[in-house]
């Protein structure tokens, strides 16, 4: 009966309450927060390039059969079927379109593509590619607008605290999941995409500072944000695949809905811990975002998370169309395909929030950059869904190098030569991964639709390579007079050092 009435005894709710002081809730939080982010970001990858070409074409069908005489389109276009994914848009009495399964007496679909093994599946009049533009621009919303809100989340969190903007943050995900769930119209989409941005810039700036600031050593800082970094590598992970399997088999709408609840339970969990109606501001005054900007070691930090990321970001809206034409591929293929970067970038954060800090962040983040531009040059010579999971698996290896060293760099960057307060550092941080995202889907639509899909990977390849060197200066970075109390051991690296909240004394953690 003991065992039984301890069993009872226990519940999440007694449990958070007794966590309530405990960084590992911190922790659990912000990881919670940065997966259900990331897999909204990463779930529509898949679903938006097949769902909007299946909207214009049944639009252009529509149109084709208005200017047709009446007594022609009477009993000749009862449906309309897509030319990717057989399916089927089914007209009412009012014209109006209606989307069915494709059954497989419907014999419609062999006239519009070719054999399976053939390297062009699509008429020219018909080719996805010509949703580079469309699909690119929707992907691109969310960073731009997370790009203009991150300015103003960091000061706002050093004079409320963090826990309001990561509650905040987590009622707008919400909205924008409803959003995403029941949108049929392109507007819709781009709006619930654009709202994201804001609830994702209030989860990940407020989330990275609030662990930055429980987190004042060091070595511990990056384990714990390499962990955090596994919550977002996770989302990454299991988007796509989860994105595309439930779109072809469930529908649209319930990927969105399941995201819905997780983002319901982090809410949740967040009103018990935190209490986020209270205001609590730092008790001292930050460096401003422009002394920080000003700063070139924060810089070359943020420049190195920022094409890392956009390398990705230029493969998610092109590299599925691209996959469309030359590979025939199946709609789950189009998420499966970036499962290998996912893995691969959950195994990296990993090992190089450990690791990092005892090889050097900056070599680490040299290299990672190296490799980025060797795996996306790779990746147009794949002819085949196979041949791509080397390349990509690369790709997200070097990534999780970058972010696992970089983020607890600029912690490190401003507990070294500034303040020890983190919002407005981690909104820089925010801002340089939304920039990739941002300007890496809009570019490379646009390169792709122009140029083709090869060009794009060797361009962002070769800007990689041309910008590793300059991790070099964040080896040895200089700090202020009296903040240069890390002690050098005799191969001259840094030992472990905490800094006290004043941000004026360095604390020996041996």
């Amino acid at each position: 009966m003991g065992i039984v009435d301890s069993i009872r005894g226990f519940s999440l709710i007694k449990w958070t309450r007794e966590e309530k002081r405990s960084r590992r809730l911190v922790l659990f939080v912000v990881f919670v927060a940065l997966l259900l982010d990331n897999m909204l970001l990463t779930v529509v990858v898949p679903i938006i390039p097949s769902f909007l070409y299946s909207l214009d074409q049944a639009e252009k069908e529509l149109a084709k059969n208005h200017t047709e005489p009446q007594e022609g389109r009477q009993g000749a276009f009862n449906s309309i079927v897509s030319l990717y994914d057989n399916s089927v848009m089914s007209l009412n009495s009012s014209g109006a379109a209606r989307p069915t399964d494709l059954t497989p007496t419907t014999p419609a679909a062999p006239m519009t593509m070719l054999p399976p093994n053939s390297s062009q599946c699509y008429d020219n009049s018909s080719k996805p590619s010509q949703e580079n533009v469309k699909v690119g621009l929707l992907f691109a919303s969310k960073a731009t607008v997370q790009l203009i809100t991150n300015p103003f989340i960091g000061p706002l969190t050093n004079r409320i605290g963090y826990q309001l903007p990561l509650f905040v943050g987590f009622c707008i995900m919400f909205g924008s999941t409803i959003m995403f769930a029941f949108s049929s119209t392109y507007a819709l989409l781009f709006v619930a995409r654009a709202l994201q941005g804001v609830g994702s810039s209030c989860s990940s700036v407020a989330g990275m500072g609030f662990l930055a600031s429980v987190y004042t050593d060091d070595e511990e800082r990056g384990k714990a944000i390499g962990i955090a970094l596994g919550g977002l590598a996770l989302g990454v992970l299991v988007g796509p695949p989860f994105g595309s399997v439930m779109y072809q088999f469930v529908g649209k709408t319930a990927p969105f809905l399941i995201l819905a609840f997780l983002a319901l339970f982090d809410g949740a969990l967040q009103l018990i811990a935190f209490r986020p109606t209270r205001i609590e501001a730092e008790s001292q005054k930050g460096a401003s975002l422009l002394t920080l900007l000003r700063d070139p070691y924060i810089l070359i930090a943020a420049g190195a998370i920022c094409f890392g990321n956009m390398s990705i970001a230029m493969m998610e809206p092109t590299l599925p169309i691209w996959m469309m034409e030359t590979m025939c591929s199946m709609k789950w293929e189009l998420g499966i395909v970036f499962l290998p970067a996912s893995i691969s970038y959950l195994i990296s954060t990993y090992i190089f929030g450990v690791v990092a800090h005892k090889i050097g962040r900056w070599l680490c983040a040299f290299l990672g950059i190296l490799l980025i531009g060797i795996s996306v040059i790779c990746v147009p010579f794949a002819p085949s869904l196979l041949a791509l999971v080397l390349p990509n698996f690369g790709l997200g290896f070097a990534i999780g190098m970058v972010d696992s060293s970089m983020m607890p760099t600029m912690g490190f960057l401003v507990d070294l030569r500034h303040v020890s307060v983190y919002g407005s550092v981690y909104a820089i941080a925010d801002v340089a991964f939304c920039l990739g995202f941002a300007l890496g889907p809009s570019i490379g639509g646009t390169i792709a639709t122009a140029i083709g899909f090869p060009w794009v990977m060797f361009i962002i390849g070769i800007v990689n390579f041309l910008y590793a060197p300059l991790c070099l200066f964040l080896r040895n970075p200089p700090g202020q007079e009296e903040k240069v109390a890390i002690l050098m051991d005799v191969n001259g690296s840094p030992r472990t050092k905490s800094y006290d909240t004043q941000g004026t004394h360095s604390l020996d953690e041996d």
